[in-house]
C-alpha cells in the first residue's frame, strides 16, 4: 500500500471537512491509502490533543508518504502560520532530498470566493517546489471545476465557508477534493511503477 499524506491545519473545522474528501479520493485508488495528519496551533501547549481526533504530523511521515496533499485555510492569500512554520523545520528533510520526486498537490478553504483561494494554494506549493516534489493540480477535464459556483481552481480543490456560517460542502467542492486525491495517489503509483 502506498501512502498519501493528506496534511493539513484547520482552525474551525472547515478545512478539516475538505481534507476528510481530499482522503476519500485517495482511499478510491486500488494499492493507496491516506494517511491524515494535521499539525499544532502556534502557542499550543506541549501535549495538547490534535483537533477532530486526527494525529499531529512528524517528519516521519513526511519521510513514509509516496505522495502529499497539504491544505490550509486563507490567511489573507496566504498559508496558515502554523503550517508554515511546519515545512520551515523540514530543512533537514529538504537537505536530503527524501520528497524529492513525489507527487504533491494543495487544497484551501476562506470565506469569500475572492479571498485567496487561488493565491493559497499556490503559495503551498512553493515549499514543495522547493523540496523537489512534482506539482499535481486538477485540470478543467474535471467537470466539477467548470461547473462550481462554490469553490474549486486548477491549482487545488477549495471551498468557500462565510464567515461565521457552518455549511456542507457543495457537490462540485466534495467532488473537487476527491479528485484531487485520487489524481496524486494515481501519480504516485505511476511513479512507483505500480500497475492499475
Amino acid at each position: 500500500m502506498l501512502d498519501i499524506l493528506v496534511l493539513y491545519y484547520s482552525r474551525h473545522g472547515a478545512t478539516a471537512e475538505l481534507a476528510r474528501q481530499v482522503a476519500r479520493g485517495v482511499d478510491g485508488v486500488a494499492g493507496c491509502q491516506a494517511r491524515l495528519r494535521t499539525v499544532p496551533a502556534l502557542g499550543a501547549a506541549a501535549g495538547s490533543p490534535a483537533p477532530d481526533g486526527a494525529a499531529f504530523a512528524t517528519h516521519d511521515d513526511l519521510r513514509a508518504c509516496a505522495g502529499l496533499v497539504l491544505g490550509s485555510p486563507v490567511r489573507f492569500g496566504n498559508m496558515a502560520a502554523p503550517l508554515m512554520a511546519f515545512f520551515d523545520g523540514t530543512s533537514s528533510l529538504w537537505l536530503t532530498g527524501v520528497l524529492e520526486g513525489k507527487p504533491a498537490g494543495a487544497f484551501t478553504s476562506g470565506s469569500t470566493q475572492h479571498g485567496g483561494q487561488e493565491t493559497t494554494p499556490l503559495g503551498m506549493l512553493l515549499p514543495l517546489l522547493h523540496h523537489g516534489m512534482l506539482l499535481v493540480g486538477l485540470p478543467f477535464t474535471e467537470p466539477a471545476l467548470s461547473e462550481t459556483t462554490g469553490g474549486g481552481t486548477p491549482y487545488g480543490a477549495s471551498r468557500i465557508v462565510p464567515q461565521g456560517e457552518r455549511r456542507e460542502l457543495v457537490p462540485a467542492e466534495r467532488a473537487l477534493a476527491q479528485a484531487l486525491g485520487a489524481r496524486v495517489a494515481n501519480m504516485a503509483k505511476k511513479l512507483a511503477g505500480v500497475a492499475g
